[in-house]
């Protein structure tokens, strides 16, 4: 039997006997990452040496370049290397942007979010970011209030943690007005965050655990309550949302996509 199959059938054998409602089935993919990033059915991620990958046909494609942190969203395919350079793909090249992050996010709506090196939030409404395509340009970067370690945006607006873990989510983001109105902190402590496309939310801790948000609607997009993901031994420190699927970076840099229905 093959290490992903014995894998599938280990997580489903500990899920029945630990009395679970609902069995959550993990895959292992080949491969060891840092970071990655999932939407509309794309996958990217860097390693450890900031090499990127993307996820195709059952493999891993290397790009060329040299990335920290990679996002994809509705707003292309964006990414920051070690100097905290801003670049995205344009025709299939990575195109150097002006302005300086530490962390990028593209799952806006047609917007793109980030961080810099002093927690600072910054975000590009859908006028600036759609057509970006060099660094010659100008980028009219718009600064949000309040310090933030790291951001994530979906269709139902952008959460982000601070370097004391604290969780808020801002109102009112939109494709043209995308530093939104106000923050409101959310119960709960969380070392990083990520948004799907569509909205969902999912969150890693301090403790490698993996939290998912409940009760989130376009009229209550700040939802109701954090339940846990069950993580079958594993500490996890990235996780990433897509199509029904949450991808999952363990501690060690395993990649586990799992069915998260």
């Amino acid at each position: 039997m093959g290490r992903i199959a014995r894998l599938q059938v280990f997580l489903l054998l500990l899920l029945l006997f630990t009395g679970l409602s609902s069995a959550i089935l993990c895959i292992e993919i080949p491969g060891n990452l840092k970071q990655i990033d999932v939407s509309n059915g794309q996958v990217f991620g860097v390693n450890d040496v900031d090499q990127i990958f993307t996820w195709y046909e059952h493999n891993w494609i290397q790009i060329d370049g040299a990335l920290k942190h990679v996002s994809v969203g509705p707003a292309g395919i964006w990414g920051v290397n070690r100097e905290d350079n801003i670049y995205r793909m344009v025709g299939g090249q990575w195109s150097q942007m002006s302005g300086a992050v530490k962390q990028i996010d593209a799952g806006g709506d047609q917007f793109i979010s980030g961080v810099n090196a002093n927690d600072d939030i910054y975000c590009l409404s859908k006028t600036g970011a759609i057509p970006a395509n060099f660094k010659s340009s100008s980028l009219p970067w718009v600064h949000i209030e309040g310090k933030l370690k790291y951001i994530s945006c979906g269709l139902l607006g952008c959460w982000g943690v601070n370097s004391a873990d604290d969780i808020f989510y801002r109102w009112n983001s939109s494709p043209d007005s995308c530093q939104g109105t106000r923050w409101q902190q959310i119960d709960g402590k969380l070392s990083m965050i990520e948004v799907g496309t569509e909205g969902t939310v999912f969150g890693v801790n301090a403790n490698g655990e993996v939290y998912r948000r409940e009760g989130i609607t376009a009229s209550n997009p700040v939802g109701t309550s954090w339940s846990q993901v069950d993580s079958c031994g594993n500490q996890f420190k990235h996780v990433s949302y897509d199509l029904g699927f949450l991808w999952l970076l363990t501690k060690d840099g395993r990649i586990l996509k799992c069915n998260a229905c």
